[in-house]
């Protein structure tokens, strides 16, 4: 049971968060900076996406009953929050991404929110939360989360070489291709919120 609950928990985090779904993603919103700091936001955006989901795991709940939130509303901020990121790439704005503002860094938004640590990725782990209700079950979601966020780590760590292969000019044209699709994923997702209020 627990096994088996064990192997349902990582194969949704993994479909969900999408490690290499990511690669490119990656790729353009760290765009100039070199491989080492690539790598170092690379940790960073994981700790901090696995921080997100702990807590939801842990009390999302009652985060999200306390504050008269519902998974339809994050679903539209999530969307309007990736929106915006997808029209930086459209604009060629890209750079302005991977900046430090005010002392956030690339690593917090997008990457570790709501790339990683989405509103797919935090209702999967409220609903598995949920089921967890022994011992046994909340530590094999436990032991998913680790895994799929090990396995994101060494795939956006390495993913870093791809730079060699497709050059800036390479990653400039990708980053307005995954603009487009960014921009698709974030209209979806306000898409399904709206959806989910019953409109």
């Amino acid at each position: 049971m627990v096994t088996k609950f064990l192997v349902e928990s990582l194969v949704t985090l993994l479909v969900i968060v999408d490690p290499v779904g990511n690669v490119p993603t990656f790729l353009v919103v760290t765009r100039g900076r070199d491989q080492r700091a690539r790598q170092r936001l690379a940790g960073q955006a994981v700790i901090l996406a696995s921080v997100v989901l702990a807590v939801f795991a842990l009390a999302g709940s009652q985060i999200l009953g306390y504050l008269g939130i519902s998974i339809p509303a994050l679903e539209v901020s999530g969307g309007l929050l990736l929106l915006i990121v997808a029209l930086e790439l459209l604009t060629g704005r890209g750079n302005s991404i991977g900046a430090t503002e005010e002392g956030i860094s690339v690593a917090v938004v997008p990457l570790a929110t709501p790339l990683i640590a989405g509103p797919g990725a935090i209702a999967a782990v409220l609903v598995l939360a949920r089921r967890a209700t022994s011992p046994g079950p909340a530590f094999a979601l436990a032991g998913a989360l680790v895994v799929t966020m090990a396995i994101l780590y060494v795939t956006l760590r390495y993913a870093t070489g791809l730079v060699r292969l497709l050059k800036e000019s390479g990653i400039a044209l990708l980053s307005r291709i995954f603009g487009l699709l960014l921009a698709a994923i974030a209209v979806q997702l306000v898409a399904e919120g709206v959806r989910g209020f019953g409109f």
